[in-house]
């Protein structure tokens, strides 16, 4: 071979390898000079250069008469590309993967092991995909040119800090909050807001680890959970997490639709409400389900048209919420010296609802007419009282009217109408509903004062009649929609803390995504946290109580509560708090589809694969249009208050799996586990997490359980038809960790009785196609899984392993296919042996691991083994007979396998039958149970057959066999046969005459065929040698236990070739056929005929005739007969005997299941 010089001139320095980081290939530098020197000349057809396609080079300074040059120069692109030449190779690999006379030893797997010069290249240009509307937005302008793609360039607080904000300050903040702090009292709303925020905090710390332990691309939050818990949990959660934000979606617009209805234009409204509080809400909420369903229409539609506009907008509601949040400080700091005028009119102590004041907050208007009547000088006095007035005439005055309140509890505008006994004792007043920062109503507005639906809102320090009694709800009070409590407020309230993934689903558009993601979620949880907690004390320090329970501001006019609060005019957190509400339903409704089409492009939920496509740019269009219609169904349910306790399920839900995923992969001290964030710990992750579930059954326990059964139910769908995904998650580590635990705590030795369960060990064939040729083996394997055990199901490639080691992967591929087909849970094992017989035999040792090893080998009958001219079928098979009685393990071999029923073919009817011949552990008894608990042998009776011989006692055989089973709590019929002694029959003689003369014969043909062979192989050329038809010689076996026919390697065709005698002299041969007189010869012809059968085979055969004739009688009509195997002879001359033995006791019977146990008791009778 020729000797090649390569040599490498850089023209600059940064051209050195190492020396340049931007260029670390050698085939972007277009100064370096490569010259190729050899001690032979090469010729320019060269096959090495042609078949490289060329050899770039650029000789310095003339390269000599040895040197010849071969420049071809490929232009691509404006730059030079140097083709692949190197030393035996024979496919091309970018040259300088081989050229670096550094790495010499590692050039031949330079394809498969890249330099890391290569691998750094790589991972710099890779580009993180973002969810959600960068990737979108660019591709909606289809026909405009594709940009250069650019660096992210998001710092922490525009990419994570603010778009946290804008998704966590929502609807429930403007509208919800101050009717919590005014039901739950400031000190029970403070802690409300404090666990809430404490959840937040600890799943943002959890999140942040999951975060920075790599990158994290399309998806956020699914994509976290799927990857740290599995694809089952993560389709779960990420189903949930779906459910959760397209929810959220809802709630968003109903709350745009409270605003717009109740506070921006109330004449809005369609349906008219009679006059009591229960028609008006329900006028109220069909109002809300037809302005909802026409907003949800139109916000989809503004979705599907483009994201960009979504996105445009969303600064603009960003800065609306902002502003609305610092006019309501402002106003909370004017209010301690200006408080604005809110009156509030009072009857008693209970609250007068400001929408039935048409006139004055008083019961009667006194007018003193003057002497001179003039219509402009009226003096008006509002008269409260009613108790001691007088009605004389002489003390009237001139005119006196009653007012509209007078005729809502009176019904009558007369002032001697019978009117409300309360109306009566007690009087009318005005408080100030915003008392400002100075008045101290905080005091009052400490203590939680919950409601039942339908109680008027009171005013506890105000003094009221003794003779107060339950109010109508046709009088014009201020009522409780609903019934209040701790728990319903955690729901309603919890909404409002959502929204922290928002950063972490815009990883691809930050600058440093490990460092951003955790300083600005938390930083977002904390502002929005202070805001909260200081908004709670605000809100109780400045506003009455009676105002604060009011939910939808009746008592004082109308007004949004937390507008009273805000300055300069309450218009400001209305029009703020419905243009973030319909921000927010838009980020919603752009959001959830998205991680829909994230869920379904990762396939692990097969009947969500349509809503993976979309439009031409990726739009999830179908999946929009899904979230539309489950939106729909929320703005159906028309309350706000409703319908977030649902979101809050769904919410607390994904966070729960966050936590749990973070403290699973600490515990588990995974080695990929390398966050960047180092602020964590495990039990931080525990009491997040308990503080999640703690917030689901607190909220609402049936909620909680729904959801759950909801996530379980897509737990079970995923893992039982969903695609199988591997990806390095943590419940594969906590069930290595479990196993490797389980398995430490198994024992060494054989379980206990009451443990025993089959280990399953099946031994399937494949042919010549790797189709498996008895996959009935596998089907029975699976109808004996009743008893939960081990299965493994393994095979045997001839060859050697390193050239065979494709189709060993191919064998198992096959395997994995049919189990998946046959529902079989298990392993499959392949082993690649010289000699089944060996790979069956190693098999059997090595397979399981620890305590988890087969105890039980299922195997195949050798079909037609009579007429195999190679004896090895059937000697590979009483091999495996040997080496698991050897290995005291069990042994099942179906006998016509292909007649037993499949999974799909239930026996309506029969008997499995039992023959206990020989005790070995039970096992006769156990395997009817086993198969009795699977579909297809339910409805089969089980009968159990024993033999007696002369000297035994039958009928207190059958009393104790009853006695037996019913102890070990298995039915069945019982019969004993008698067997009585008789005297060998000439049928019995004759049957075992013919088959040791056809053992002899058939041993003479062989011989006579090997000495043909042997002939045959002295003509044919050494490398043309013919595929060994044979399996089963001493180099190819073949069993039932798993091998495939396949070319003979080199090296045994070599070995072979060492072995056949390639000179036959004359001596030879007469002395060959002198030793090996076989029956050719008349002479050995009579000598077989003159044979007299062995004594010990005439007596087995009549054992096994004997027996034959008894099972057949019996069990003729069985379903399926289970019979003791005998063991094989010590002696392996008598094999072939014993293959006719078995073949004799089990003829005339259709389906045979042969039994031999392991030596160990498998069964009790103790419990």
């Amino acid at each position: 071979m020729a000797s090649v010089r390569f040599t490498v001139t850089p023209t600059k320095a940064e051209d050195l390898p190492g020396l340049s980081d931007t260029s670390p290939d050698l085939s972007s530098r277009s100064g370096a000079r490569v010259r190729f020197g050899s001690r032979e000349s090469m010729n320019r057809s060269d096959p090495l250069s042609e078949a490289s396609g060329g050899v770039t080079t650029a000789t310095a300074g003339g390269g000599g008469a040895d040197t010849p040059d071969h420049s071809n120069m490929d232009q691509g692109d404006g730059n030079s590309k140097i083709s692949s030449v190197y030393i035996n190779n024979t496919h091309g690999v970018d040259d300088d993967d081989f050229y670096d006379r550094n790495l010499a030893l590692f050039e031949e797997e330079m394809d498969t092991r890249p330099k890391v010069s290569s691998l750094l290249s790589r991972l710099a240009n890779y580009t993180n995909l973002t969810q959600g509307a960068k990737e979108h937005e660019e591709a909606e302008n289809i026909g405009e040119k594709k940009k250069a793609s650019k660096s992210p360039q998001m710092g922490t607080f525009m990419g994570v800090y603010l778009p946290c904000l804008q998704n966590i300050f929502g609807v429930i903040l403007f509208l919800r909050l101050t009717w919590v702090v005014g039901t739950a009292g400031v000190l029970q709303a403070l802690c409300i807001v404090f666990i809430c925020c404490c959840c937040t905090m600890l799943t943002a710390i959890s999140m942040s680890a999951i975060a920075t332990n790599g990158v994290v691309p399309a998806g956020g939050s699914y994509f976290m959970i799927s990857r740290s818990l599995g694809p089952e949990f993560g389709g779960a959660v990420g189903l949930c997490f779906y459910l959760g934000t397209t929810f959220a979606g809802a709630m968003y617009i109903l709350g745009a639709i409270e605003i717009l209805l109740m506070y921006m234009a109330p004449k809005a409204a369609i349906f008219v409400s009679p006059l009591h509080p229960e028609g008006e809400a329900a006028a109220m909420l069909n109002d809300m389900r037809v302005y909802g369903s026409i907003c949800l229409l139109l916000m989809s539609l503004l979705v599907f048209v483009g994201v960009k506009y979504v996105n445009k907008l969303a600064s603009v509601f960003l800065a609306c919420v902002i502003l609305s949040i610092i006019s309501i400080y402002i106003g909370a700091l004017v209010s301690a010296f200006k408080p604005p005028h809110f009156p509030v009119c009072m009857l008693g102590n209970r609250t007068i609802n400001a929408h039935e004041i048409h006139d004055q907050c008083a019961k009667i208007i006194q007018i003193k007419d003057p002497v001179e009547r003039d219509d402009t000088n009226v003096t008006v006095i509002n008269e409260n009282r009613t108790t001691g007035l007088t009605l004389d005439p002489s003390h009237v005055p001139t005119l006196m009217e009653t007012t509209y309140l007078w005729q809502q509890f009176c019904h009558s505008p007369e002032l001697n109408a019978s009117c409300d006994e309360y109306f009566i004792w007690n009087n009318f007043s005005e408080i100030e509903g915003i008392p400002g920062l100075a008045s101290g109503i905080i005091s009052e507005n400490l203590w939680s004062s919950y409601l039942s639906k339908g109680d008027v809102v009171e005013k506890g320090s105000l003094s009221s009649s003794h003779a107060a009694h339950p109010a109508s709800t046709r009088q014009p009070y201020v009522f409780a929609d609903i019934t209040t409590s701790f728990t319903l407020l955690v729901g309603i309230f919890f909404p409002s803390v959502t929204g922290i993934m928002a950063g972490s689903n815009r990883s691809g558009d930050l600058k440093d995504a490990q460092r951003s993601i955790p300083v600005g979620t938390i930083l977002a949880i904390l502002t929005t946290s202070i805001v909260y907690l200081s908004n709670v004390v605000l809100f109780g320090a400045c506003i009455d109580g009676v105002v604060l329970r009011d939910k939808f501001g009746d008592s004082v006019k109308g007004y949004l509560v937390v507008g009273t609060l805000a300055w300069p005019t309450p218009w400001v957190i209305v029009i703020g708090s419905f243009f973030s509400t319909c921000g927010a339903g838009l980020q919603s409704l752009t959001g959830a589809p998205r991680l829909l089409q994230a869920i379904a492009k990762d396939n692990i939920i097969p009947f969500l694969r349509v809503f993976g496509h979309g439009k031409a740019n990726g739009e999830p269009t179908w999946a929009l249009l899904l979230t539309a219609l489950i939106a729909e169904l929320g703005i159906l349910i028309a309350s706000l208050d409703l319908v977030a306790p649902i979101l809050t399920m769904f919410f607390l839900m994904c966070y729960l799996f966050v936590n749990l995923a973070c403290a699973l992969q600490t515990l588990l001290r995974t080695p990929n586990w390398r966050p960047r964030f180092s602020y964590y710990h495990w039990t931080l992750s525990f009491l997040g997490m308990t503080v999640c579930l703690a917030l689901m059954f607190i909220s609402s326990w049936y909620y909680a359980i729904i959801a759950m059964v909801i996530a379980g139910m897509i737990y079970k769908y995923i893992e039982y038809h969903g695609a199988e995904k591997e990806w390095g998650d943590g419940i594969r580590g906590l069930s290595l960790s479990a196993a490797r635990y389980a398995l430490l705590r198994l024992e060494e030795g054989p379980p206990h009785t009451k443990n025993w369960r089959p280990q399953l060990l099946v031994l399937l064939k494949l042919d010549e196609d790797a189709h498996v040729k008895s996959p009935r083996l596998l089907t029975f394997a699976s109808q004996l899984k009743a008893g939960k055990g081990l299965t493994i199901v393994g095979t045997v490639v001839s060859g050697n392993f390193l050239q065979s080691y494709g189709e060993a992967l191919a064998a198992e591929q096959t395997l994995k296919h049919l189990m998946d087909k046959e529902r079989v849970k298990g392993f499959c094992q392949c082993i690649v042996a010289q000699k089944p017989r060996e790979g069956i035999s190693h098999m059997i040792q090595s397979s399981g691991l620890g305590g988890m090893k087969p105890n039980t080998v299922v195997m195949g009958w050798p079909h037609a083994w009579r007429q195999s001219e190679d004896p090895q079928s059937w000697k590979t098979f009483i091999n495996t007979v040997r080496v698991t009685t050897a290995a005291h393990q069990a042994l099942l071999v179906p006998k016509n396998i292909s007649l037993f029923p499949t999974n799909s073919e239930p026996c309506a009817d029969g008997y499995i039958d039992v023959w206990w011949i020989v005790h070995d552990g039970g096992m006769l008894m156990l395997l009817p149970f086993l198969l009795r608990q699977h579909k297809v042998w339910r409805k089969c009776g089980m009968r159990i057959f024993t033999v007696a011989q002369m000297e035994d006692n039958s009928i207190q055989m059958k009393k104790d066999l009853a006695t037996f089973l019913y102890h070990l709590r298995i039915e069945a019929e019982v019969e004993v046969v008698e067997m009585h002694d008789s005297d060998i029959s000439a049928y019995t003689y004759e049957r075992t005459l013919m088959m040791e003369q056809r053992s002899q014969m058939l041993r003479q043909m062989r011989l006579s065929k090997s000495d043909r062979e042997k002939e045959a192989q002295l003509v044919k050329d050494r490398n043309s040698m013919l595929r060994l038809t044979s399996i089963g010689s001493d180099d190819d076996d073949d069993t039932d236990g798993g091998e495939r026919d396949r070319m003979p390697s080199s090296a045994s065709i070599s070995d072979h070739h060492r072995r056949v005698q390639m000179t036959w002299t004359k001596e030879k041969t007469s002395q060959y056929r002198i030793t090996h007189s076989g029956c050719s010869t008349p002479e050995g012809f009579r000598d077989m005929l003159s044979i007299r059968p062995d004594h010990s085979n005439v007596r087995r055969m009549h054992t096994a005739v004997k027996l034959n004739e008894v099972i057949v009688n019996k069990s003729h009509d069985a379903r399926l007969v289970l019979l003791n195997m005998p063991g094989p002879p010590r002696n392996s001359e008598g094999d072939e005997n014993y293959m006719e033995f078995l073949e004799v006791l089990t003829e005339g019977l259709e389906r045979v299941l042969l039994v031999r146990g392991g030596g160990s008791e498998v069964i009790t009778i103790y419990s």
